[in-house]
This record gives structure tokens, sequence and C-alpha cells, in this order.
């Protein structure tokens, strides 16, 4: 059954402005916990809204990612996945995911899936709140690492030239 969406637009909106100002104040501070923090209400309600099979599992695992991303930055944790898997890559979803620090390959995964969120639902909201964590995601990752943001943009970049040949 559908979701009520009786105020939805206005929640989106403010969750928008939330999280555009812990992206602003996180790379202005270098801080990915301040843009983590204030993306939280727009996963929480990414949660409620969606109600497919493959968006619901979507959108846990992107708030348990965003939970596992505060524990890391607080708990100052890091380890090489590439390292530990034994590969520079690996392929999620269909789309390929660069590794290296734990903390930088996690907004990388949370921005495919909300990639995953938007193409695979109908719902206006849930499409607009997909599109917020994906554009928080790489602002998380710049707060992170800005060389690493370049060098995933760049690779992305690349990656898209290659499938448009």
């Amino acid at each position: 059954m559908a979701k009520p969406h009786k105020h939805a637009g206005s929640i989106c909106f403010v969750l928008t402005v939330l999280a555009l100002l812990g992206a602003i104040v996180g790379i202005m501070r270098s801080s990915p916990l301040i843009a983590i923090v204030l993306l939280l209400p727009t996963a929480i309600y990414e949660v409620y809204r969606t109600e497919g099979e493959s968006t619901k599992w979507a959108s846990r695992l992107l708030l348990l990612l965003l939970a596992a991303e505060i524990v890391l930055i607080v708990g100052n944790i890091s380890f090489n996945l590439a390292d530990f898997l034994g590969s520079s890559e690996k392929l999620v979803a269909g789309y390929v995911v660069p590794l290296g620090d734990v903390k930088v390959v996690g907004p990388a995964v949370m921005a495919v899936l909300a990639v995953i969120l938007f193409t695979r639902t109908r719902g206006r909201y849930t499409r607009w709140l997909a599109a917020i964590i994906f554009f928080s995601a790489f602002a998380i990752l710049y707060a992170l690492d800005p060389v690493i943001f370049e060098t995933l943009v760049r690779f992305g970049v690349e990656e898209g030239l290659e499938r448009i040949r």
C-alpha cells in the first residue's frame, strides 16, 4: 500500500535543506560527520517510504552504511579494503566500486544504492530522497578525502565514456 504523501513534499524539502547544509558545512570544515548526521533523517525517511523488495533492502542497507560510517569516523577506525579483499575494485549491483580505505568505500556504495533506489522506485518522493542521498554521498566523500573524490570522479567519467562507445 502506498505511503501517505500529504506532507511528503514539505518533508522532502526540509530534508533537502538539511542535507545541503550538512554538505556545505561538512566540506567547509572537512568534517564528513556533519554531513552524515544531517543526512540521517533523509535515510530514515527513505526507509519509511520504500515499499518494494529491492528498494526496501537498498534503503535499509543505506541506513546501516551511514551508521557504520559514524562508528568508523568517531572511532577513528581505518583499514584498507583493497588489501583485505585482495582486489582494487569490486562489482556492486552492476557498478564497479574502487576499493581503498573503508571510510571512503562507504559513500561510494551509498551512491550506488541511491542509484538503485532512484531507478527501481516509482514514487516521486522516494526518488527525491534518493537524489538527496546520491549528491550527499559525493559531499561526504569529498569531505573525507578530496584527492580520492577527484580520482573516483575521473574513474566514473572514464567508465561512462567507455559505456557510451
